[in-house]
């Protein structure tokens, strides 16, 4: 997702840098974390967390208070459907080979790393099948830790909304886990 230049910023004051150093560089981890689940590739959410960052920077002064990281995850949610937009549909980057480059615990048996690789792809695979608002909701759940009603602020959906698309997540994802996907609808 290529982005454009972003139009010069005027020079932030010190008190706002640190302020906003202390409150919005935090959260940088969930920002990643989160564009990387809806980009489905690291360059991509590398762009999305960038031009997000960019975007908490500009905007700060109107951010008054309250969860910071609601804040920030839904510019970067809002960031990423703007630069989705912009992009052509063909625009596919080369997923990173993880043959070629493999996380490795040293200090895990070679059998523990064999049954976490298949239990950690086995979920990433069923994650990544998931419908992207179901996908995103249980991302913002589980991984990110979100409640219901963050959620709900962060994707713009009511409450009601954000429970169902995660229970459906969560059913899909257990079909699939448990290796009867074939069965459901």
């Amino acid at each position: 997702m290529p982005i454009e230049a972003s139009t010069a910023s005027p020079p932030l004051q010190p008190a706002i840098s640190a302020r906003f150093e202390a409150v919005v560089l935090p959260w940088l981890d969930a920002a990643w974390n989160l564009a990387r689940w809806l980009a489905h590739n690291d360059a991509d959410a590398q762009d999305v967390v960038q031009e997000a960052m960019l975007r908490a920077l500009r905007y700060f002064d109107s951010f008054r208070g309250g969860d910071a990281r609601v804040w920030l995850l839904a510019i970067v949610r809002n960031t990423y459907f703007t630069l989705s937009a912009k992009t052509p549909p063909g625009h596919l980057l080369e997923p990173l080979d993880e043959d070629l480059h493999p996380l490795v615990d040293e200090q895990a048996s070679p059998e523990a790393l064999t049954l976490l690789a298949v239990d950690v792809g086995s979920l990433r695979q069923a994650l990544e099948r998931l419908p992207p608002p179901w996908r995103e909701a249980i991302v913002l759940r589980e991984l990110e830790e979100c409640s219901y009603k963050e959620i709900a602020t962060i994707t713009g959906q009511k409450i009601g909304t954000v429970m169902s698309r995660l229970a459906r997540a969560r059913e899909r994802l257990k079909l699939e886990l448990s290796g009867q996907s074939g069965e459901a609808p």
